[in-house]
């Protein structure tokens, strides 16, 4: 089973899984497409949902990007107590190596209160490059 970067805040534990794309890269040109599997599981006893993201993206050149937005994938799921929400994404470096981390806003539905979940940092590697 791969490494699976994870952490826990306000009892909704984020757990994130990479892998690399190479039908949707090319090495020559500096472009390595990663996907990106996220696994949130609302272990609190609130009923929450997902509003944002915000993330932070570097390639191992130094390059720097934030992305943020609503959402994820298009949609602000909802999370009763025990519930867990699994999606896909991905992202394009400039080499074959960089990280990523950031953080969720989410509302809990019982008293409107805003909160802010850790995306733990988790890392993009060619696979030859770990050998």
């Amino acid at each position: 089973m791969p490494f699976m970067p994870t952490a826990v805040t306000e009892e909704i534990r984020v757990s994130v899984v990479t892998d690399y794309q190479p039908d949707f890269s090319n090495p020559e040109r500096g472009e390595y497409f990663f996907a990106y599997h996220v696994q949130i599981v609302n272990q609190s006893d609130y009923t929450v949902q997902l509003l944002r993201r915000h993330w932070h993206i570097y390639d191992s050149n130094g390059e720097y990007r934030e992305v943020e937005g609503e959402g994820v994938v298009g949609l602000q799921p909802t999370l009763a107590s025990g519930d867990n929400y699994a999606y896909s994404s991905g992202c394009n470096l400039h080499t074959d190596m960089g990280k990523m981390s950031g953080t969720y806003e989410f509302v809990r539905h019982a008293d409107g209160k805003l909160f802010t979940v850790t995306i733990p940092e988790f890392k993009m590697v060619l696979p030859h490059r770990l050998n």
